[in-house]
């Protein structure tokens, strides 16, 4: 029997509906990559309300603890610390981490978005580390006069948050508050970097080895950990971050490396982990709060978001 040129044989006609189901697919995929402005709008605004209500939480919760690593720090010698006013400095403190905590999270989880879909699975990682430092080097505009008032306060020199921020402006300039800036990225940024790749990553397998969302316990759970090994492996960081913070017009610190170069002469290099253990011990429970408080908020702040 003789077929003509214009005859579908079925192997034809599969063929066709496969490639044309494969085009489909293809286009799906292509149009679910881009991301809808309103999307990263969305994103950004569910990050910074969890973000700022996790670095609150914490901050009140474990100020005393954060005092006290402070004044190991700055003490120099074997001086003795004072235990008195453990809470000085928390409400001015409040006012400057709930914008940082929003700018962080705000700009994270958005960042964190774009990169992993930009990104081969297998750099996940490298996705969540950069999104880390960009958080932390976009909250740093707030959060380092924050942490220079704080620390002031911590260590005695300033009654409140307005004196502190008057008077360190009028002695040292505008430049004053942030005092210590690059030691604060050089702490700061390998550490929002390191906590986060390390939450996300732990979380990614956990939910993987689990096979279901977590428990806000057991997101709690892998943020204290996170939080407790970044926190000793930054502890040098934080020693000099904190030496130049409260040095004030003093300036026995003429930069990063002179304090390291002061300290390690004087003191003794192990000076430099002066504070590990409050600081391992409050990032740590910091680190369970803050990762607990922040899933719970979004989905509670994502569970009143108009479904499209």
């Amino acid at each position: 029997m003789a077929i003509n040129s214009k005859t579908e044989l079925p192997e034809d006609r599969l063929n066709f509906e496969a490639l044309k189901s494969h085009h489909k697919s293809k286009a799906i995929a292509s149009i679910s990559k881009q991301q809808n402005p309103f999307d990263l709008l969305r994103i950004l605004y569910e990050g910074a309300v969890s973000g700022a209500a996790a670095g609150v939480v914490v901050e009140a919760a474990l100020y005393p603890i954060d005092t006290i690593k402070t004044r190991l720090q700055a003490v120099r010698g074997g001086g003795q610390i004072i235990l008195k006013g453990l809470y000085s400095g928390l409400a001015g403190n409040l006012v400057g981490v709930l914008p940082a905590s929003a700018i962080f999270i705000g700009v994270y989880e958005p960042a964190k978005r774009k990169l992993l879909d930009s990104f081969p699975e297998n750099l996940s990682a490298l996705a969540h580390l950069t999104a880390g430092a960009i958080g932390g080097a976009a909250s740093s505009i707030v959060r380092v006069p924050t942490e220079v008032v704080k620390q002031r306060m911590q260590t005695g020199q300033f009654s409140s948050a307005p004196d502190a921020v008057r008077l360190i402006v009028a002695k040292e300039g505008f430049r004053g508050l942030y005092a210590g800036y690059d030691s604060f990225l050089l702490r700061d940024l390998p550490f929002d970097a390191i906590q986060f790749c390390l939450y996300e990553q732990l979380r990614m397998g956990y939910k993987l080895a689990a096979k279901r969302d977590l428990k806000d316990s057991e997101n709690a759970m892998i943020g204290a950990f996170a939080g407790a090994i970044t926190g000793a492996i930054t502890t040098p960081l934080d020693v000099i971050k904190t030496r130049l913070m409260v040095q004030g017009s003093a300036k026995q610190y003429e930069g990063i490396l002179h304090c390291v170069k002061t300290i390690a002469r004087e003191e003794g290099a192990s000076t430099l982990f002066k504070g590990i253990g409050p600081r391992v011990l409050w990032i740590g429970i910091g680190g369970s709060i803050f990762f607990g408080v922040l899933e719970r908020t979004k989905k509670l702040v994502a569970a009143k978001q108009p479904v499209d």
